[in-house]
């Protein structure tokens, strides 16, 4: 008996967060496609805004809301706000770096190069996923290396 109340709640959930996320979809419709582009695109950077902010306003609020934090116990938080930002960063550079080398090179564009690889045989795909694999497994092995 109780088995089937948990289904007919996890359904009742699932049809409720279905609801709510085609109500949304509906209202993010309203927006022009060139708007929500500009939101996609300016997303990373409104996300590297807002943790600049935490990073600058944490120590104080944190010593506003418990007088007995230390220095220590802030620094844990900005330490990880921190690498939060560089990870951003990082990726940013990586990506410019990328499409910049991409350009140079005068290799065709992403989406075409996709569309290719998706017309390729399914061995085909499959192996260059392993090599792929095979690369990023060798380079965390190096990378660990280097660490110790």
């Amino acid at each position: 008996m109780t088995e089937l109340k948990i289904v007919r709640q996890n359904t009742l959930q699932k049809g409720i967060v279905t609801e709510l996320k085609t109500k949304w979809l509906n209202r993010l419709k309203v927006f022009s496609p060139a708007a929500s582009y500009l939101f996609k695109a300016a997303e990373p950077v409104i996300l590297l805004g807002i943790l600049l902010l935490l990073w600058w306003r944490l120590p104080a609020m944190l010593q506003n809301a418990d007088g007995t934090t230390g220095s220590i116990d802030q620094s844990i938080w900005i330490l990880i706000i921190l690498a939060l930002i560089s990870f951003l960063l990082v990726t940013a550079l990586c990506w410019w770096l990328l499409q910049y080398s991409w350009q140079s090179l005068g290799l065709p564009e992403i989406q075409t190069m996709v569309s290719q690889f998706n017309t390729l045989a399914l061995w085909q795909q499959l192996s260059f996923f392993w090599a792929s694999l095979a690369l990023l497994l060798g380079a965390a092995v190096c990378s660990l290396n280097a660490i110790l």
